[in-house]
């Protein structure tokens, strides 16, 4: 079935070019109905025509365009794949895509033209799955990771673990069928070998938390009581006035997000209303959203007055949050000399950063402190050719366990057929990550968090 959808972000006002692409058996003809080209253009694979995009009953123009023929296997999908390039906007794309489907081609499910592609072994899974994180990635770590996911950086050290699992079953396998014709089995050998793998497997399975930091990101929350310069210190440090500043106590109503890059990092900061008991019924509203927000942050700011130290109020909120990760920040050092009396004993161990919010000062310390508390997290940014995701990592545990096992297998010295056992749950759940055993649900499940037209 040719499937058909808009490959670029349709904004009004916003894009000077969409795409839609077409890919599947009718893609060519389907092209070749809606669109003319002018003079003596040829229509031969890897050649853009310039030309207009006319209905084919009623001849009227829709756009003047431009037209990429890709025919298989050199196209993304392995299948003939046509874009028509457009101008931006959402009246003339959607018009084009209604044109595409009145002429056959279904509407592409999300990912669809990626599923194909790995379908068609354009792509392995790891591969397939790169993709999505690079468009989605949020800083230019992540991009360079999907990159090199893309690259096959990922496949290829899966490919050669899977190869040496499937030589030691063999090895195994041939003394349990021929024992007679063969030399006795090296089992020496096939412990070292099963150590190699292990270690390369716990190697890649170390790069999961950091490939989840580098996706997800930290959500990072600024609390405290009302009026110590949290909206201030959202301001400077994202350069941008997201939050209103004013000396009256209670200004922030509402929690508001700033999206920042950190060491590398995505940080989603929070600004949250002042928390403090009030009779007002939206800022009370406003004071238990701050709440959810602490409990529910990776990282709390507990940002106090330097101006008033350490007082009740702080300490209650301390109690609130004291179970989250916490970094202290001592803000409005402008005003007032911080003397050491003001912070109590008992939160004195907190990691503390001091700032001057209005005049943006303190904020690379702030953020190094936070790079820190990512560091003693073990979430440490670290300089790593690739990072798994979620369902690799799944599947290399299970890796891990069942090679685990032959070795305990080994061990105990139970018959050959046991160790094929394990040694083939090993082998499954390496294919997995490749793509190379997987369910058709596993499949529905990764291509459903890609974008529609990719």
């Amino acid at each position: 079935m040719t499937i058909a959808a808009i490959a670029t972000a349709i904004v009004p006002q916003q894009g000077s070019v969409g795409i839609v692409r077409v890919s599947g058996a009718e893609a060519l003809a389907i092209a070749h109905t809606l669109f003319y080209a002018p003079g003596q253009q040829v229509w031969e694979s890897h050649r853009i025509l310039y030309g207009y995009i006319r209905h084919p009953k009623t001849q009227t123009t829709i756009d003047e365009a431009l037209l990429l023929i890709m025919q298989a296997p050199r196209s993304y999908t392995r299948e003939d794949v046509v874009e028509f390039h457009c101008h931006g906007g959402i009246v003339v794309v959607q018009q084009v895509l209604q044109l595409c489907l009145e002429q056959g081609a279904r509407l592409a499910q999300p990912g669809e033209f990626t599923l194909r592609a790995f379908l068609n072994g354009r792509l392995d899974l790891t591969q397939a799955e790169s993709i999505a994180d690079l468009v989605g990635a949020r800083s230019p770590q992540a991009a360079q990771f999907a990159l090199a996911g893309l690259q096959g950086k990922l496949a290829h050290p899966i490919r050669q673990l899977r190869a040496a699992c499937l030589d030691i079953l063999a090895e195994v396998e041939a003394r349990i069928d021929f024992e007679e014709d063969l030399p006795p089995l090296d089992e020496n050998a096939i412990k070292v070998q099963i150590a190699q793998v292990l270690s390369e497997v716990e190697h890649l399975l170390a790069t999961a938390d950091q490939g989840e930091l580098l996706r997800v990101g930290l959500k990072v929350a600024i609390v405290g009581r009302p009026n110590v310069g949290k909206s201030s210190l959202l301001n400077a440090w994202s350069r941008s006035d997201r939050a209103i500043v004013t000396d009256l106590p209670g200004t922030t109503r509402d929690v508001v997000e700033s999206q920042l890059v950190v060491g590398g990092i995505p940080i989603q900061v929070l600004d949250t209303a002042g928390i403090r008991e009030t009779g007002d019924q939206v800022e009370k509203i406003g004071v238990e959203r701050s709440r959810t927000v602490a409990q529910n942050a990776d990282l709390v700011l507990l940002t106090i007055d330097a101006t008033t130290g350490w007082t009740g109020d702080d300490q209650a909120i301390y109690d609130q949050v004291k179970h989250r990760p916490l970094i202290l920040v001592i803000n409005k050092i402008d005003l007032r000399e911080l003397s050491p009396h003001l912070i109590p004993n008992p939160q004195s161990s907190l990691p503390t950063v001091k700032t001057a919010a209005a005049l943006n000062q303190g904020i690379t310390d702030l953020e190094q402190a936070i790079l820190t508390a990512v560091q003693t997290g073990k979430l440490e940014a670290a300089n790593l050719d690739l990072a798994i995701n979620q369902r690799q990592a799944e599947a290399l545990t299970r890796a891990q366990n069942a090679l685990l096992q032959v070795q305990a297998t080994m061990a105990n010295q139970f018959p050959l057929d046991f160790w094929t056992i394990d040694l083939r749950i090993a082998i499954q759940a390496l294919g997995e990550i490749l793509g190379e055993d997987v369910t058709e649900s596993v499949l529905d499940k990764i291509f459903s968090r890609f974008c529609i037209g990719k």
